[in-house]
């Protein structure tokens, strides 16, 4: 019998963040860091490419959801910058910035996308380095699940952004259909891990798959919302509820939070 795995990694010894652990967030970063160069490639396997329409249907209900112009967009947790790419042809005139807290990630952010992101920068997204209001949308994709405090997550993105603007999230969620359900753990709780194990790294896509069931249903996420100020709170389930868009808008009434 091998020995058990060790707190906070896998039976391969890679690493597994332990949500709850003091060093949650850290060992997050460090995951993150540990896959970046496979990523892109591991997401288009693990969905069956579905990723790959995921954002461009998420960037679709954002143009039907905001209000007032869209000059100045942040993609928040860009990992490799997929989302700051759409972002950029979706609105070819407005000035987009990808960030990240993981270093990797945003040097895969900053090579793959050229100059069609304004830039790019290490960043945690607790704490953003950017002024009261300074954009007009602020989007993350397959980041919120991956947060210790995502009510504080909300109201620091609510504070960068302009009184109107527009928070787009975009996450894996929990089907309402039984067979539906059924099939999506099927695939996501076994199928992922087992690829992850051909990359060598069993650790992390053991933990994607577990972070899920400490995400909130959608009807708590909308109310966190809510609670972090902003408005018009909307989910829109994709692909028989396999994905979820958030959207929101900052609530002009409510000042800026510091």
């Amino acid at each position: 019998m091998g020995a058990a795995a060790s707190p906070g990694a896998a039976a391969d010894g890679s690493l597994k963040p332990q949500r709850g652990s003091p060093t949650f967030e850290r060992d997050v970063r460090r995951m993150f860091a540990t896959i970046a160069d496979r990523y892109e490639t591991f997401n288009h396997l693990a969905t069956l490419g579905q990723d790959l329409l995921w954002r461009p249907w998420a960037l679709w209900e954002l143009e039907r959801f905001a209000r007032g112009p869209v000059d100045r967009c942040l993609d928040v947790g860009c990992g490799t910058g997929e989302l700051a790419r759409r972002l950029a042809a979706a609105y070819p005139r407005a000035r987009v910035v990808a960030s990240d807290f993981t270093a990797a990630m945003v040097r895969h952010a900053r090579r793959r996308s050229g100059r069609s992101v304004a830039g790019c920068a290490v960043a945690d997204i607790g704490r953003l380095p950017f002024a009261n209001g300074t954009f007009d949308v602020a989007a993350s994709a397959f980041v919120a699940r991956n947060l210790a405090d995502l009510s504080a997550a909300f109201r620091e993105l609510g504070r960068v952004l302009r009184p109107g603007g527009t928070l787009l999230t975009l996450e894996v969620s929990e089907p309402s259909s039984e067979l539906v359900r059924r099939l999506f753990h099927a695939h996501f709780d076994h199928v992922v891990p087992m690829l992850g194990r051909a990359f060598d790294r069993e650790g992390p896509y053991t933990y994607l798959p577990e972070s899920l069931r400490h995400f909130p249903s959608s009807q708590r996420v909308l109310e966190l919302l809510e609670g972090a100020g902003f408005a018009r709170c909307r989910a829109v389930p994709l692909s028989l509820g396999v994905v979820t868009v958030y959207l929101a808008a900052a609530d002009a009434a409510s000042p800026p939070r510091a």
